[in-house]
């Protein structure tokens, strides 16, 4: 009888340490805390001509796996291939001044080592403002098929832009209070990520947010504080907010009404009575992305949801134009 105690033990002890160790393997970082907010200058070759009206695009990418994001389609790197060349096809057609990115590959594992962000740079973006949001080397998500989960995932929020960038910080928001310990380790992080881009010798703040998607009151805890941040920034500077706020006006109790609210707030793109969806892209049946400014600092000239970016990603991008004030 003691012999088979001791037996179990030893067996009880040997699997806790293998899962201890592979635990700590798998939440381990493959980047040190200063890579998680960079500044990337670039040497393309670019076009500014724009006569003083500027354009901005913000895009879940979804790290380009189209449809398949978050499901457990198979993802074959044809399928990447083929998004990269449709979204670089896209923006080179539309050449915007600045384009914010959320859910955008840096190299990683489930998107063929492919650097999404420098791709689409080539296109003649110099100023590349890069934040981290997810640093892993397992990633459960979708949790099947397992054999998906292994490997480099380097992931995040970026602002490409044609025009100087002199500023960039990575501001981290709540995360999901009463998550499991394990999910909380393995889960990526919700940013504000804030940049300031120099337009006409102007100091523009540009505020590119992922809010939480799973939890609404860890989203409207996020969007508080980034409502905080964008009132601050924009009584002193002409203000852009932007990005996927995972809330839509057809949600109930809908935490985006909070912007919506603002005094002296714009909603590119935006009209409640025809809304224009982003979200999915094969059948769009709710607005979650959207780009507001400062209606005293920048001049709102158009605004398009860019159908034609089609199922590159599970989201559409918003596009607006302005100028300053």
């Amino acid at each position: 009888m003691k012999r088979v105690l001791k037996i179990s033990v030893l067996s009880f002890l040997v699997l806790f340490s293998c899962v201890a160790i592979f635990f700590v393997w798998a939440s381990s970082p493959t980047l040190s805390q200063k890579e998680y907010a960079v500044l990337i200058t670039n040497t393309y070759k670019q076009d500014t001509s724009n006569d003083s009206i500027y354009s901005i695009v913000t895009y879940n990418i979804g790290y380009l796996s189209g449809m398949t994001n978050n499901t457990t389609a198979e993802k074959p790197k044809s399928l990447f291939d083929t998004n990269l060349i449709k979204v670089k096809s896209e923006f080179l057609s539309l050449n915007p001044d600045i384009i914010a990115f959320q859910e955008i590959d840096y190299a990683a594992a489930r998107s063929y080592f492919i650097d999404q962000q420098d791709e689409i740079a080539k296109l003649g973006y110099n100023h590349v403002a890069q934040a981290v949001n997810w640093d892993e080397t397992y990633v459960p998500f979708p949790y099947w098929p397992p054999s998906i989960h292994f490997g480099k995932t380097v992931s995040g929020q970026s602002i490409l832009s044609k025009y100087p960038l002199i500023q960039h910080k990575r501001v981290v928001l709540q995360r999901v209070p009463d998550a499991p310990f394990y999910r909380d380790a393995l889960y990526l992080e919700r940013l504000a990520q804030v940049s300031t881009v120099l337009l006409e010798n102007k100091e523009v703040k540009i505020i590119n947010v992922h809010l939480e998607a799973f939890d609404k009151p860890t989203r409207v805890q996020q969007l508080d504080n980034v409502i905080k941040l964008f009132n601050d920034y924009r009584a002193k500077y002409p203000t852009i907010l932007l990005g996927d706020f995972n809330s839509g006006p057809s949600f109930e109790n809908a935490s985006i009404e909070k912007v919506f609210a603002l005094k002296d707030v714009g909603n590119a793109a935006f009209d409640d009575t025809s809304r224009l969806n982003t979200y999915h892209t094969e059948n769009p049946f709710k607005r979650i992305d959207y780009i507001f400014y400062s209606e005293n600092s920048i001049e709102y000239i158009d605004g398009k949801v860019l159908t034609q970016f089609g199922l590159a990603s599970d989201h559409l991008p918003v596009e607006m134009k302005f100028k300053l004030k």
